[in-house]
């Protein structure tokens, strides 16, 4: 098994933003409707305003609906969770659920 990372399909991303949306609003119990969470803003501090809990809230839930792996202090993490579709992209790169 290669660690060749893949660039992931742009409609498969896209059609997972929604629902990625809804569980980042439950998560950790924002304040707006999931639709109004454009896909390009940042998560963290300055876009939704996010801190370091919330973002540990949204990668357990992630790990467990989608099966992957998000480990705290991982050097990726700030890529990662740059925006909802950067985290989008990293799941449906990773995800075995």
């Amino acid at each position: 098994m290669s660690d060749v990372q893949h660039t992931p399909d742009a409609a498969v991303v896209d059609a997972l933003l929604p629902e990625l949306a809804e569980l980042v609003v439950e998560a950790v119990n924002l304040d707006m409707p999931a639709s109004e969470i454009e896909p390009d803003t940042p998560l963290y501090r300055d876009g939704l305003g996010l801190d370091s809990i919330d973002i540990l809230e949204i990668a357990l839930v992630v790990s467990k609906r989608y099966g992957l792996q998000i480990k705290a202090g991982d050097a990726d993490n700030a890529k990662v969770f740059a925006s909802l579709r950067a985290l989008a992209g990293h799941i449906v790169t990773h995800r075995t659920a």
